[in-house]
C-alpha cells in the first residue's frame, strides 16, 4: 500500500539500505600473532542491556572476522567526522597486507581490560570479550559483553553525546556519510 504515493522498488537485495543511516564504529581487533587491525563496520548495535552486549556484524571474508575468532575480544571505537578519511580507508583495504593503523595514522592505545588496543583518535569505547557468536547468511553477528566502557569527557556527559563536540559519522551508502546537526526536538506528548 503506498497511501497515494509514488515508491521507488528498492528491491530486496538492497533492503539494508532502507535502515541506513546507521552509526559508523571503527573495530580494533588483534590476532593470537599480535597484528593489530581496524575494520569499519555500520551494522552495530546494542543487544542487551543486562548483561550489556553489543553486536557487530562481519562478513567471513574480512580478516577481521579470523582476528576475532582467535583472540575472543574485540573493541568498538566511536570515530568522528574529525577522521573520516581514515574511518573510510580502515574500511576499503584488508588488514591481511596493510597496517591500517600506521597507513591511516591513527594511535594504538593500551585498553583496560582486553588485548586489541583502543583508537585514540576516536571519542568513546566498549572493551569487549566475544559472549557468542552464529551464522546469518553472508555474515556473522559477533556479541560482545561490554567490560568498559568510556569516552571523552568533552563529548559525552549523563545526558548522552555533545553533538556539537562529538560529530558522530553515520554511513548512508555506498561512499556517502553524514553526521547529526546540534539540534534536540523533544516532542510534547
Amino acid at each position: 500500500m503506498s497511501f497515494g504515493k509514488e515508491v521507488f522498488n528498492v528491491g530486496v537485495s538492497s533492503a539494508y539500505r532502507l535502515l541506513h543511516p546507521m552509526h559508523t564504529v571503527l573495530v580494533s581487533c588483534v590476532g593470537k600473532s599480535g597484528k593489530l587491525n581496524i575494520i569499519t563496520l555500520a551494522w552495530a548495535m546494542p543487544t542487551s542491556i543486562n548483561p550489556p552486549l553489543v553486536a557487530i556484524s562481519i562478513a567471513p571474508r574480512r580478516h577481521s572476522h579470523t582476528l576475532i575468532e582467535e583472540t575472543r575480544e574485540f573493541v568498538v571505537n566511536i570515530p568522528t567526522m574529525n577522521i573520516l578519511k581514515e574511518t573510510l580507508f580502515c574500511g576499503r583495504v584488508s588488514g591481511k597486507g596493510h597496517d591500517k593503523f600506521k597507513e591511516a595514522g591513527l594511535t594504538p592505545l593500551p585498553a583496560r581490560k582486553v588485548k586489541p588496543p583502543i583508537i585514540g583518535e576516536c571519542v568513546a569505547h566498549l572493551e569487549c570479550k566475544l559472549h557468542s557468536q552464529f551464522t546469518t547468511g553472508d555474515h556473522t553477528i559477533f556479541i560482545g559483553e561490554i567490560l568498559e566502557a568510556y569516552a571523552n569527557k568533552n563529548c559525552f556527559t549523563e545526558a548522552g553525546y555533545n553533538l556539537e563536540k562529538a560529530k558522530m559519522v553515520f554511513h548512508l551508502g555506498g561512499n556517502e556519510f553524514a553526521t547529526l546537526q546540534p539540534r534536540i526536538f523533544t516532542p510534547q506528548i
